[in-house]
């Protein structure tokens, strides 16, 4: 029997990155994932991001914002490109070699860290020892190995919705939402979260008539209240998308002819057909099949495992990272904790901050955050101090033709040290790196507004809102 010191369940970005981390520091690891490909026939490292989440929704988000920019944006910089048309398949296509090439990327750096790469579904026997003893289920054929240390890196699953189950045909979840090889007429999204927003911004460049359909009251309730109406202005009154707040889903019917939703909005009675429907209300921790039970793994009230602020579960050597556990549901944070559960192994005490992890969602334009927002600083009753600035006056973004947005930062008004950064527009996803940097080494809007940002970048509309924090913007 194959003996490691680490094991790590669950090839996503948390578990490759813990795997490979752990083999970089000398420790002896195994990688178990059962991933598959596209076509089913073989494995497919990655989880959920690489496959059907992160990575190939942003290649079809450029897909169909080169489109939108050939139909409407060329003409204004002399271009004429003539009767422009789009090939659904093609951007598919485009999609799956993307994701192919990084899935070999994961297999190919297992190799080069000496990680042991073992396909099929992983889950706790029990003790031998001081050793764990883990089942290697390959489609019915079993093994077991022993490990010193035990990472789950399970990620989680689409939350199903009671009404209606997913079949991928005509009610979709995310990996539907990315394989669509047609553009539908009218499409239907639950849920105006990141997945909602993001497929509905896709599929509404490239032709479809869209209907967002959010339970909450409030649009984008995580993200500062300022920045979510900017964005709810752009995308309905300037890009069309159709988003209802409040919703109260009664029937949903899905037939041949289409899906229908009939539901209660604003005090009415409504009903619509849509030819697809994406459900995206949210993920679930994915534990099934880990043995959890009989393990006396503990989870929580809403099926998280139990861990504590350095990823421990309440079994020895046993850890958990990722979507599978509390905080927030990013590639990014499962990356990180990868990477501290790891070094914690080999005898390091690395540290990671919650409160400094950043938040993207990749519509056009991009929204990004990271801190508190000025809602929760209000409740906090803090003393706290702002400054905007807007892109419609950057001359990066009027030359890019992307001016649409603004920046906001928030500062504790006695010692000037940064609570929030916040934003919507072009390429805010970088931008707001500039932000998790400042609240982690502790900056103040000071410290940002007396840095020289390059001109003409978009950078200085961060720099601009940081000095308009003390009211001396200069180009406000």
């Amino acid at each position: 029997m194959s003996q490691f010191d680490v094991v790590v369940i669950g090839a996503g970005p948390g578990g490759y990155i813990a795997a490979i981390r752990a083999a970089q520091l000398g420790l002896k690891t195994a990688c178990i994932d059962a991933g598959v490909n596209k076509a089913g026939d073989a494995p497919a490292l990655g989880g959920t991001c690489l496959n059907v989440g992160c990575i190939p929704s942003k290649a079809l988000l450029q897909s169909s914002e080169h489109f939108h920019a050939a139909q409407h944006d060329f003409a204004e910089h002399g271009i004429t490109v003539g009767n422009v048309k789009f090939n659904a398949a093609k951007m598919i296509e485009r999609k799956d070699t993307i994701v192919t090439k990084l899935t070999g990327g994961i297999k190919f750096l297992f190799h080069k860290n000496k990680v042991e790469s073992l396909f099929g579904k992983g889950s706790l026997k029990g003790r031998n020892g001081d050793l764990w003893q883990v089942e290697v289920d390959n489609k019915g054929e079993k093994s077991l190995i022993e490990a010193k240390n035990v990472i789950i890196a399970t990620g989680s699953v689409p939350r199903p919705l009671p009404l209606v189950d997913i079949d991928n045909v005509n009610v979709l979840d995310n990996e539907g939402a990315l394989n669509l090889t047609a553009v539908p007429k009218k499409l239907g999204v639950i849920g105006s979260g990141v997945i909602g927003l993001e497929m509905g911004s896709v599929w509404k460049r490239v032709g479809s008539e869209v209907t967002i359909l959010e339970a909450m009251p409030t649009f984008l309730a995580a993200a500062d209240q300022q920045i979510a109406k900017e964005a709810f202005k752009i995308f309905t009154k300037e890009q069309g998308l159709v988003i209802e707040l409040g919703v109260k889903l009664n029937e949903i019917k899905n037939s041949k002819k289409g899906v229908t939703v009939a539901y209660e909005a604003g005090g009415q009675a409504k009903e619509e057909t849509f030819d697809k429907l994406i459900v995206s209300i949210g993920r679930i921790p994915n534990t099934e099949g880990l043995n959890a039970e009989a393990a006396g793994l503990e989870k929580d009230g809403r099926g998280f495992i139990k861990v504590d602020d350095e990823c421990r579960t309440n079994l020895p050597n046993v850890w958990a990272i990722g979507d599978v556990v509390r905080g927030p549901m990013l590639a990014h944070k499962a990356s990180d904790e990868g990477v501290a559960v790891a070094e914690r192994i080999a005898g390091q005490k690395p540290h990671l901050d919650f409160n400094t992890i950043p938040f993207v969602i990749y519509t056009d334009p991009e929204i990004a955050w990271v801190g508190k927002t000025e809602e929760q600083l209000k409740a906090e009753g803090a003393n706290y101090k702002k400054g905007t600035s807007g892109f419609a006056a950057n001359g990066r973004a009027l030359g890019l033709g992307k001016a649409k947005g603004m920046v906001k930062v928030l500062a504790d008004a006695e010692t000037d040290r940064i609570l929030g950064v916040h934003m919507i527009g072009p390429m805010v996803s970088e931008l707001v790196a500039e932000g998790v940097t400042g609240l982690e080494f502790k900056a103040s809007s000071e410290d940002i507004a007396r840095i020289v940002h390059a001109h003409p970048t978009l950078s200085e509309v961060l720099h601009e809102a940081s000095l308009a924090v003390d009211k001396r913007a200069l180009h406000g």
